[in-house]
């Protein structure tokens, strides 16, 4: 039975209004609303491209078959995503009722992603369930605004045969350079292209953090000119520019080049998000086999180890005419067992899936799921204890092109500590600016 015109109240006033017949039961399964009161929406889904979230998608008959919803999949390639989600929120006409989008993108967009921390209250769901720094990635001034159903930890990956022990500190790293015998492979691919996804900050974060500093001080103005985190910064660059040990390409590398580098043979380590281990394995694209790759935990800098983790929310868009329904989507989507499910299922409907992702702590430490991928989330959760994100503040994308500039500039020989310092006036206009700063 359509009842779309019901729907058009607000999602809060709805969960006030609902009677005990109509809330969820406890028997009632992922916490969706019992008799279908959504039966023949339809709901279009924007995501990532992702062999995750293809395995997602091929189980969505299960959640129509639960709620009458049938659901539409769009799927983006990463490079394309952001303009995507830009498009769709100048254009504000709720193409799609759910919206897949990089944590860091989230401040600017926040007007139009709607927040569900009532639902969640309503329907029993706490962001707890998820590692601290994975729940903060999909939060903004105190509002959550979706689930992260991608998300990732940093690992150290490395060639088993040609590396004894893994390093355990940055130090250990640039000290590889005096020793390394293998002429034609590169100790480590590091990416510091200034693209517009910022990856040049991935790895410079655990050395500003490691410092001791922040990206921010506590008035709000850039924090990486003080003396400390300008010698992190340093320290990062000249793994390249003085110690040699990261591959020469590297200056003009983006993550994708730097797995390339790995996968081909041509660098002989790569710090990295923990789904890149699949890839790795993958004989259409990769020449090596599981046997040559480890991973560890990341290396440490002066004695601290603090990693940057990363996240891919879903969330309900503000202009969707089907609010409700979404969320009810967003529950069976977001729900443990799916998410354990997606990372120990080889195949779905006949489509082989490799997924290492998942986002929940009891997934992290379930032994079935680390049985089927070789331990890497029991790894992944121990550096998920201290880990951080990406600064949430809209003025972010501008303030975070600048410091990604001024990096990939002194990876190209550029003077580290001028370019920092000029990143660091240039940021605070933008911040003074944008009021943040006085």
């Amino acid at each position: 039975m359509r009842r779309r015109t019901a729907l058009k109240a607000s999602v809060a006033a709805i969960a006030m209004m609902l009677t005990p017949m109509t809330a969820f039961a406890s028997d009632i399964e992922y916490n969706l609303l019992e008799g279908k009161p959504y039966d023949g929406t339809k709901l279009n889904i924007l995501s990532v491209v992702t062999p995750q979230f293809d395995g997602l998608m091929l189980r969505a008959d299960e959640f129509t078959e639960l709620t009458g919803i049938e659901t539409e999949w769009t799927f983006i390639p990463f490079g394309s995503l952001q303009e995507k989600i830009n498009a769709e929120g100048i254009a504000a006409n709720g193409t799609f009722d759910v919206v897949n989008y990089l944590d860091s993108w989230g401040p600017p967009n926040a007007h139009w992603l709607m927040p569900i921390d009532g639902l969640m209250e309503r329907d029993g769901i706490s962001m707890e369930r998820y590692p601290a720094a994975f729940a903060r990635s999909a939060q903004f001034e105190g509002k959550t605004l979706g689930f992260p159903l991608r998300a990732h930890p940093q690992v150290l990956f490395y060639r088993k045969d040609l590396i004894d022990k893994a390093p355990t500190s940055w130090e250990e790293v640039a000290a590889m350079g005096k020793s390394w015998e293998h002429e034609d492979i590169s100790p480590i691919a590091l990416y510091y292209n200034n693209d517009g996804n910022r990856q040049a900050l991935f790895i410079w974060l655990n050395f500003l953090w490691g410092a001791g500093e922040k990206v921010f001080n506590e008035d709000g103005s850039a924090g990486w000119t003080t003396e400390a985190a300008l010698k992190a910064t340093e320290d990062y660059v000249s793994l390249l520019t003085e110690h040699g040990v990261a591959n020469p390409n590297s200056v003009a590398f983006v993550e994708q080049d730097a797995r390339q580098s790995f996968m081909q043979g041509k660098s002989a380590m790569i710090p990295g998000w923990w789904w890149f281990y699949s890839a790795f394995q993958n004989p259409e694209t990769s020449t090596l086999t599981k046997d040559q790759i480890g991973f560890v935990g990341m290396p440490s800098y002066s004695g601290t180890t603090k990693t940057y983790a990363i996240s891919m929310p879903f969330a309900i868009s503000e202009y969707s005419q089907n609010k409700d329904a979404a969320w009810e989507f967003l529950k069976w989507l977001s729900n443990p067992e799916m998410d354990k499910a997606n990372a120990t299922q080889r195949e779905v409907k006949g489509k082989k899936i490799v997924n290492n992702v998942v986002t929940h702590i009891s997934s992290l430490k379930d032994e079935d799921v680390n049985a089927a991928n070789d331990g890497i989330q029991i790894a992944a959760w121990d550096s998920l204890k201290e880990s951080d994100i990406m600064p949430q503040i809209a003025e972010w994308p501008e303030v975070g092109d600048i410091l990604s500039a001024a990096i990939a500039e002194a990876a190209a020989g550029g003077d580290t500590r001028q370019l920092m310092l000029d990143a660091g006036e240039q940021a605070n206009r933008v911040l003074r600016r944008a009021g943040r700063i006085q």
